[in-house]
């Protein structure tokens, strides 16, 4: 078993203010929409002992040779290593070689889960880039969970360097009911470039709550991308603080929810200094009595000057009982910015898919195309390959018989 990430003063403070705060309730406005009974009532235990991954998941999950550098986690227990890095990076698990800046950025006095991960957290990966290096490829991450009744709290911090440039994959999956509990710390010091992406793609019994917490400083540039397809009830949470003049946030997400599954999308923007950019688009796919949540809050300073925001939630139902919460909102406290939100929920176009059909394509696999077509808008701007492909899999694994034939997920 690795020992405890954090000095014993400061898991006892995290352990308490959870006790104080405890499980959350719709009661609470930050927990409307979502409702964590079910997790809270297992009482979960640690793995003593790595497991090993399902050969089921395995090849589909597995990105060695492909990656710079891959980490593997089972039940939250550091398995694997591989990948030799590029010069002016260093990848390390957090239980080997901790920082400073380690839980200085996600605050557990006020989130819950947060406060729990603190407490509990025992491995997780370090990830550092020097000042000026420009990482060609990309470091994966992957935290398999499996089991039943389990619980994981991974810690991963991710320091990208002045002017330095970084791409991170974080892959969430398992077998059986299990719990992952995640907390992801990113930050951009001047002038860094970070390409951020988070695969969940947990287990149809597992749960997962996970949160990232970006801190910019001045003309960084940060792009973090979300996917959300698997869970019976999955939490992901995304604060981003721009503290420099003159940073970039792109905020991407897309969550395709099927059965009874509960997939809900936590994001908070803080504009805290002037000539600051951010745009977010999430796409919620939802069938059967699936439910999705959009709780998307732009917060711009009274020192914020000619910030920039846009902010964007499109959903698609597939049926007549699947649900969509969605509340985009901004909270401006200066009159010289330009910001916009929106919201929009629907059902697949009669029109595109009557042309369709009058082309000689049959009404499901009709259908099929204009839901991968809707979800394609975040899935192509993808810039690492092998998630494009993990991705695409996901989907059909998720819909079936909704979208068109696998051969189309390795074009």
């Amino acid at each position: 078993m690795t020992s405890a990430l954090f000095p014993l003063t400061i898991r006892e403070q995290a352990a308490q203010r959870f006790e104080q705060l405890g499980w959350p309730t719709p009661r609470q406005e930050e927990w409307k929409y979502t409702n964590v009974a079910p997790i809270s009532k297992i009482q979960w235990k640690s793995a003593g002992q790595a497991a090993s991954i399902g050969q089921a998941g395995a090849p589909d999950l597995n990105m060695a040779g492909r990656a710079l550098v891959e980490l593997t986690f089972v039940n939250g227990v550091f398995v694997s290593k591989t990948g030799g890095g590029a010069k002016g990076l260093k990848v390390s698990r957090l239980a080997e070689e901790q920082s400073e800046k380690l839980a200085k950025y996600a605050d557990y006095q006020d989130h819950p889960f947060t406060a729990l991960n603190t407490a509990n957290a025992n491995d997780g990966a370090l990830i550092v880039t020097e000042a000026g290096a420009a990482i060609e490829g990309f470091i994966h991450i992957l935290y398999f969970g499996s089991g039943d009744e389990v619980w994981s709290h991974p810690r991963n911090l991710i320091l990208a360097g002045r002017n330095s440039q970084l791409t991170v994959v974080e892959t969430y999956a398992g077998e059986g009911r299990y719990f992952t509990n995640a907390v992801t710390e990113i930050v951009a010091e001047e002038g860094a470039v970070v390409d951020h992406y988070k695969i969940e793609c947990e287990s149809s019994s597992a749960y997962h709550v996970g949160t990232i917490q970006i801190h910019q400083e001045r003309s960084s540039n940060v792009t973090a991308r979300s996917v959300a397809v698997g869970g019976a009830l999955v939490r992901n949470e995304v604060n981003a603080a721009l503290k420099g003049e003159g940073c970039s946030l792109a905020l991407e997400g897309l969550f395709i929810g099927a059965g009874s599954q509960h997939i809900d999308n936590k994001t908070v923007i803080d504009h805290a200094r002037p000539h600051c950019e951010s745009m977010e688009l999430y796409k919620g796919i939802l069938d059967g009595n699936a439910r999705g949540v959009f709780d998307g809050r732009v917060i711009v300073g009274v020192g914020a000057q000619k910030t920039v925001a846009r902010q964007t939630n499109k959903n698609l139902l597939l049926s007549e009982t699947a649900i969509i919460d969605s509340k985009p909102t901004l909270e401006i406290h200066n009159d010289d910015v330009k910001c916009n939100h929106g919201s929009t929920i629907g059902q697949l176009a009669e029109e595109p898919l009557f042309y369709l059909r009058s082309r000689g394509i049959g009404e499901e696999e009709a259908r099929g195309l204009l839901i991968y077509a809707f979800a394609s808008e975040i899935v192509d701007r993808m810039k690492v390959e092998p998630v494009r492909e993990l991705i695409r899999r996901a989907m059909f694994q998720q819909m079936p018989d909704r979208l068109p034939e696998r051969r189309g997920a390795s074009r």
